[in-house]
């Protein structure tokens, strides 16, 4: 199983640590490799701001790619400059 998980490093409200955005189901035999890609949308970035509206504001957000939350092989990072 791949997991793709989204932390939003700097928000108005408190949000979850990190937060399961992707995941897809992957079989593999011994030795082999595959790549899997996902696709963010706005809506994977959205929080309920303080007025109760769904909104993506602007700031860095880390991706982290795994087997789970604790198995973490992959970091990145991007910024949102506006929306």
């Amino acid at each position: 199983m791949v997991q793709l998980y989204i932390e939003d490093l700097v928000s108005s409200v408190t949000t979850y640590e990190s937060q399961l955005r992707g995941f897809e189901r992957v079989k593999l035999l011994p030795g082999e490799t595959k790549t899997v890609n996902f696709t963010l949308h706005p809506s994977d970035l959205e929080l309920l701001d303080k007025d109760m509206n769904w909104s993506v504001e602007p700031g860095k957000f880390n991706v982290k790619i795994g087997s789970s939350s604790t198995e973490i092989e992959l970091n990145g990072s991007f910024e949102v400059l506006s929306y």
